[in-house]
Formats: C-alpha cells, sequence, structure tokens
C-alpha cells in the first residue's frame, strides 16, 4: 500500500563505522529513486547503523518501491546483517539551540503509544515535548517522524554535540513536565538508542 513518504531509513547490523559513510553516499545516489544523505550514524553498543535517505519531494511509494536499495546495500556493504527499510512520514522539525554546530551524536528514541493515545502523544511530542528540546543548549535539530513499515510507530531523532546533553539541567526540566508525566507511562515498545554521527 503506498505510504506519505519524506525519509527512507535503513538500519542493519555491522560490526565497525568503517565504510558506513561512503557506502551511504552511494546509496542515496542510485537511481531510480536519488535521494539526499540526511544522516548515518553508527551504535558501538548494539553494532547498529542506521542511514537516512530524504527524498527532493514527499512522495508516496510502496514497499516493492525500496527493493533496489535493499538490492545496492547489499552491494555497497556486504558485511551488513539483518537489513530493515522503513518509509519514514515527517511531522515534526526544527533547528536547535545550537544549530550551526556539527553534530556529534544522534540520539533516537522510538515508542508504539497505546491504543488511544496517538493524538495526545502527537500533541505533546509537537507542541511542548519537540520544541522544548530543540531549545536546550547543545541540542542542533530535531525531527519527528512516523515508521509506516517496522515501527515502532513514533520515530524522535535529536542531532546532540554532546552525550551529556541528556543529562543536563534544562533537558531534564523539559522531560519533567506535568504533561510528559502524563504521556509517558503510555508508551509501549519503547527504544532509546544512542549513535556516534558517521555522516
Amino acid at each position: 500500500m503506498p505510504r506519505t513518504t519524506d525519509f527512507i531509513l535503513l538500519r542493519c547490523t555491522l560490526n565497525a563505522a568503517s565504510g558506513l559513510a561512503s557506502a551511504a553516499a552511494q546509496l542515496c545516489a542510485r537511481r531510480p529513486l536519488p535521494l539526499t544523505l540526511y544522516r548515518a550514524a553508527w551504535s558501538a553498543e548494539t553494532h547498529t547503523a542506521i542511514v537516512y535517505g530524504q527524498l527532493a519531494q514527499r512522495r508516496d511509494l510502496t514497499a516493492a518501491d525500496l527493493t533496489p536499495l535493499a538490492t545496492a546495500w547489499h552491494q555497497l556493504c556486504p558485511d551488513a546483517t539483518e537489513l530493515r527499510l522503513d518509509r519514514l512520514e515527517q511531522v515534526f522539525d526544527s533547528a536547535g539551540h545550537s544549530h550551526g554546530d556539527t553534530p556529534v551524536f544522534h540520539y533516537v528514541v522510538e515508542m508504539d503509544p497505546e491504543e488511544g493515545w496517538m493524538p495526545e502523544i502527537g500533541r505533546w511530542y509537537d507542541t511542548e515535548h519537540m520544541p522544548g528540546l530543540a531549545a536546550v543548549p547543545g541540542c542542533i535539530h530535531t525531527k519527528r517522524m512516523l515508521n509506516h513499515d517496522h515501527g515502532p510507530l513514533s520515530l524522535a531523532c535529536y542531532d546532540l554535540v554532546t552525550k551529556e546533553t541528556l543529562g543536563s539541567p534544562p533537558w531534564l526540566a523539559v522531560r519533567g513536565t506535568p504533561w510528559s508525566d502524563i504521556t509517558r507511562p503510555h508508551f509501549t515498545n519503547t527504544r532509546r538508542t544512542m549513535m556516534e554521527v558517521i555522516a
């Protein structure tokens, strides 16, 4: 089924980050679905690599449209395993307090809402939580997207100057609001991953 798509997210297991930036750039240049490389990142803890490719403009894509990318990735990065491709629809985007600085870390929070809670969680994310975290010193950029394929449904990502941004008093203050206390207990399948920016 076609779904509204702004980004393609490639995720795989990769034992080392060497060659990731080059493979990601080559993948995004491939036809017939040319993409702009938005971010490539890798976690030494989980050996997970991710690549976001941004479409020139929003399009409706089917899962089958991603097949050529999977084939290309296996050629470009033969050591990769557990490959997964997802169609992402952007619902929030904001430059952060430290916009213009070089991103060193990429922090990803994924979750599925409890049944019936998506509207409330979406309002909280997009009107309080994401703008608040974007305003924290050390936060360069924030995005939130909906994952139309493997899930979890909501993917929020943050480009950071340093990992310590997450423990800073301004960041913790945004996380500790009354509205946060209402919505966060209704997260399920929550995944939080800190990654090193490769490209």
